[in-house]
């Protein structure tokens, strides 16, 4: 399936999501998240900072921010930086998503686990981002577990890739519990 396709289909799915549903769906991914063997043993999480139509971090993060050090991408350029998660120092940044403020940025070899946001994934871990490439970019110089989160509208049967697009090692989807990808 075309990218410009999945956006399509996948915008129309989370029109239909309703506030509590999408909190409730946040709740139960998150969980399944919680309890991989990848997300136990890892001490440095990088989370994405939801925006109002992805599935939410935010109450994950209010919960569970302080069982692990949590870090927070920041747009600089075309590059993500990696800074630490303190809800006392963001501010709103590029693309209307909160970002954390500070000159403390953190080499990405020194995560463990990146949770990777995406429009839809398929069955093999490829991913349909928004389109500008940052993780692709970013997840091209990493060796952490990289595990992607979503509803169950956003998997699709299979996604045209290109050379730059990195697929995740793992999916965690509402109603399908975890599947593997593959890495390149």
């Amino acid at each position: 399936m075309k990218k410009a396709d999945i956006r399509l289909k996948v915008r129309a799915g989370k029109a239909m999501i309703g506030r509590d549903e999408g909190i409730a769906a946040a709740e139960r991914v998150f969980d399944t998240l919680r309890s991989m063997a990848a997300y136990m043993m890892a001490d440095r999480v990088l989370i994405y900072h939801s925006l109002p139509d992805e599935l939410s971090t935010r109450e994950f993060l209010a919960v569970h921010g302080s069982e692990k050090q949590f870090f927070l991408p920041r747009v600089n350029g075309v590059d993500l930086e990696i800074l630490p998660y303190d809800r006392s120092r963001l501010h709103l940044g590029a693309f209307n998503i909160e970002e954390p403020d500070g000159d403390d940025t953190v080499d990405i070899d020194q995560i463990d686990l990146i949770v990777v946001p995406a429009v839809a994934y398929d069955n093999a871990g490829n991913r349909v981002g928004r389109g500008k490439g940052y993780y692709d970019r970013l997840l091209r110089h990493s060796r952490a577990i990289t595990v992607g989160v979503c509803y169950d509208f956003q998997l699709v049967d299979s996604i045209e890739t290109e050379e730059h697009d990195i697929p995740v090692d793992f999916v965690v989807a509402d109603g399908h519990g975890i599947f593997r990808g593959r890495r390149k």
